[in-house]
């Protein structure tokens, strides 16, 4: 992925930041016409440092068996994982010039790798079973996966899960950094005005990346704004 200089991260911590708040990952791997590419919730495996860089740590997934890309997946299989952070569209009218053109802003991670599928059903079902408790706790309602483990067992013949060791990262936070302060500030509130929340993750993302007056305090409906990202992103309460 090419990212200009302007819109690389300050501090790796941002890459972590976007994979454990968007867990909802693209695989993609080369096929032999075409590259294959699957949704799928991809985590930082259990026991893997809670902070530095990614570089070295392990990536978990699964996916459902019958998927063609599973069948193309081997041992050392180059891999790339994409990450989607919140995103919006920007229209030139907060720019108060013209001419002007329309962008997007965004936040996306690339991690890349070599992939090893796992083969042993005890590991499979604890990838499956880790993966449930980890997406439970973070954006679900409490509910126990372990009352449910004989169900994880008769389906998991269906299920393929896999490791990959990250090689490298790529990064992109484009939010405005090309703009003036006054138009960085223009677009946040844009996005905080936004009445369907949709742009909530977004703004809050600019806030805190140092974007706009930093002095500035949210202006949005309800208390979005002290939310924590990933709880704006859900819809969660404080």
């Amino acid at each position: 992925m090419f990212v200009p200089r302007q819109y690389r991260a300050r501090d790796e911590k941002w890459h972590r930041r976007i994979i454990c708040d968007h867990p909802l990952a693209t695989l993609v791997t080369n096929g032999e016409s075409e590259p294959h590419a699957t949704r799928l919730p991809a985590l930082i495996a259990p026991g893997e440092p809670g902070s530095g860089p990614l570089v070295g740590v392990e990536i978990i997934g699964h996916m459902n068996r019958a998927n063609p890309h599973w069948k193309a997946l081997a041992d050392g299989t180059p891999a790339r994982l994409m990450f989607d952070g919140p995103g919006g569209f920007v229209t030139p009218a907060v720019y108060r010039t013209d001419p002007a053109a329309p962008t997007w802003n965004f936040a996306a991670v690339h991690v890349c790798g070599r992939l090893r599928p796992v083969l042993d059903p005890e590991d499979t079902l604890e990838i499956v079973r880790w993966t449930a408790e980890r997406l439970e706790e973070r954006f679900g309602a409490a509910w126990d996966p372990s009352s449910s483990l004989d169900y994880f067992r008769r389906i998991l013949p269906g299920v393929g899960a896999f490791r990959l060791e990250t090689v490298s990262v790529e990064a992109m936070f484009k939010l405005s950094q090309d703009k003036s302060t006054e138009v960085q500030e223009s677009v946040i509130q844009r996005y905080e005005a936004d009445r369907s929340g949709a742009y909530w993750p977004l703004a809050r993302l600019m806030r805190e990346f140092g974007i706009g007056h930093s002095d500035a305090d949210p202006v949005t409906a309800g208390s979005a704004a002290n939310q924590p990202l990933a709880q704006i992103a859900t819809g969660t309460p404080a």
